[in-house]
């Protein structure tokens, strides 16, 4: 039987977009209702295909952004890259009602559920939020009891993805807890940070390592390996320090 499932995730199928949300000017939400989603794990990913008229075939990884309550919808938050051959149709011409082949869910290392406790740190660079939203997403669904941190770096305040929900859920989900460093530009009166992460800011924000937080780092390779070093350098447990990195598209 888990044979069965295993084979299962890896068929292509049929999701129906239900729903668009822009995030940010280059980024948008897409929901898909997919009939039979057996679902998903707060981390995982799924593979996009898209097919031209020719018959060419154009496949990306996106990080599914949805908690699996959501049941059979998941929601994909994409990234426009110019010169990309699948983000600027899905950013752009996607409509509701369209369809899209997906498989997954993809992934068992970088997941986190409720039940695997914490303390938890969450560290995200640009687009690499969308797999740790996920994860926060899920903990106010479960039952907010896991005490979270979150240190998130964009380059402007109008490109961080999320902005209004994290900010909801700052307010109405006890023991998150959410700092934001601006790397490029930084509007008048901002009061978080205004440089890259470095090893004062994460040991600022995190927790002390006597703590043993579960830590899960998602971004740009640079970023990642960069936060990384820091956090073992800062006396955190290897083991207890997940990543993900994604760089250009093919």
């Amino acid at each position: 039987m888990e044979g069965t499932a295993v084979l299962g995730r890896l068929n292509w199928q049929l999701g129906e977009v239900v729903a668009t949300r822009p995030e940010t000017p280059r980024t948008k939400s897409i929901t898909l209702d997919v009939p039979g989603w057996t679902g998903h794990r707060p981390g995982q990913h799924v593979d996009l295909r898209l097919t031209s008229e020719d018959g060419y075939h154009a496949e990306r990884s996106y990080s599914i952004a949805s908690p699996p309550e959501d049941r059979s919808r998941v929601t994909l938050t994409v990234e426009r890259i110019d010169t990309g051959e699948v983000s600027p149709y899905l950013t752009d011409e996607l409509h509701e009602g369209d369809q899209l082949e997906l498989r997954g869910p993809i992934g068992g290392y970088f997941v986190w559920e409720a039940s695997m406790g914490g303390p938890l740190f969450l560290v995200a660079g640009g687009s690499g939020i969308v797999p740790l939203m996920a994860m926060i997403r899920h903990r106010a669904a479960a039952g907010p009891s896991v005490a979270t941190r979150l240190l998130y770096s964009s380059r402007s305040l109008g490109e961080i993805i999320y902005r209004d929900e994290l900010d909801r859920l700052t307010q109405s989900s006890p023991g998150l807890e959410v700092a934001h460093t601006l790397t490029r530009e930084t509007p008048p009166g901002w009061a978080g940070y205004r440089r890259r992460v470095d090893a004062d800011m994460l040991r600022d924000v995190a927790w002390p390592p006597d703590q043993n937080p579960l830590t899960y780092i998602c971004g740009p390779t640079p970023f990642v390996e960069g936060a990384a070093t820091i956090l073992a350098g800062l006396g955190y447990g290897p083991q207890r320090i997940k990543t993900e990195r994604f760089g250009p598209t093919g």
